[in-house]
């Protein structure tokens, strides 16, 4: 049975500084799947992400985002983080003054933020450090899996998020994004071009990306495909 559709995209241009990056993309994701976006570095994958969650640089020449039923193509970013969409960044910013637990305060227990920072192997006192400052890559990429098993959003957009993480790192985030999976029961866009992120997640449909463009969809098979055989088969395809 198909899942009721969360996110629909439909024939998307973004255009970055007035550059197009995206050209027509098309994407629905049901509640509950896992979607797997691969492809090249320098591909709009992340473009996409960015878009999705509104950032102002990223700017919609033509076609519209619909998120739960509602068009939100021209909603503000806090709009859309209310409405559930959760974006990790590649590189997490530092924020001085502000410590981790005060930051998702609102959307906890403390004994939740402590069984949740268990987890993710994260030290207690992490809490109260200031979000980000000092913090490792590991460490950083940790907090926002932390916050997103905390804030349970809807829709969980992840761009490599692995990008950086030594093994046992990954498989700590991994096991944060598989818990989201199975107790939030929220979508995700998994953004990557690892596929070690990918080995304890159940994956539902994967996306390979070239030039701006959704050029391929499939099942979880296709990742082990580009595992092996790599992209290049799919640049080809663009050329």
């Amino acid at each position: 049975m198909l899942n009721k559709q969360l996110l629909n995209v439909k024939d998307l241009y973004v255009d970055v500084e007035d550059k197009e990056i995206l050209h027509g993309v098309d994407l629905s994701i049901g509640e509950g799947e896992t979607h797997v976006l691969m492809g090249p570095n320098g591909t709009g994958k992340s473009t996409l992400g960015y878009a999705l969650m509104g950032n102002p640089r990223y700017t919609v020449k033509s076609g519209e985002i619909w998120f739960k039923g509602k068009n939100i193509t021209a909603e503000p970013v806090n709009e859309r983080a209310k409405d559930g969409i959760f974006l990790s960044f590649q590189n997490p910013l530092e924020i001085p003054g502000v410590t981790l637990s005060s930051f998702i305060r609102n959307a906890l227990e403390q004994k939740d933020l402590e069984k949740t920072m268990a987890i993710l192997q994260m030290d207690p006192s992490y809490a109260e450090r200031d979000l980000n400052v000092g913090f490792s890559g590991g460490e950083k990429k940790k907090a926002e899996i932390l916050q997103l098993l905390m804030l349970k959003p809807s829709l969980a957009i992840l761009d490599e998020t692995d990008s950086g993480l030594d093994v046992d790192a990954v498989r700590t985030v991994s096991a944060g994004i598989e818990e989201y999976q199975k107790t939030c029961k929220g979508s995700l866009i998994v953004i990557t071009h690892s596929t070690k992120i990918l080995e304890a997640l159940h994956v539902d449909y994967t996306h390979v990306m070239v030039e701006g463009r959704i050029i391929k969809t499939g099942d979880a098979s296709l990742v082990e495909e580009i595992n092996e055989n790599g992209f290049g088969s799919y640049e080809t395809q663009e050329q």
